[in-house]
């Protein structure tokens, strides 16, 4: 299991998701960070994907 919080990347944020890999956090935040932050998808840069990936934890 994964776990990331947001809060990590953007602070202030406490929306927090919890999946079995990766993929399914992704699945989760991408909309999250749509719709509360403005971030779309061709605005994810390999830095910002890169610091995802580094706030993930296993769980």
């Amino acid at each position: 299991m994964k776990r990331f919080a947001c809060g990590d990347i953007i602070p202030g944020c406490d929306a927090t998701y919890t999946a079995a890999d990766e993929d399914g956090i992704f699945a989760q935040a991408a909309p999250h960070a749509a719709e509360v932050h403005g971030i779309t998808a061709d605005q994810i840069t390999p830095e910002l994907m890169e610091r995802f990936r580094a706030a993930m934890v296993t769980v």
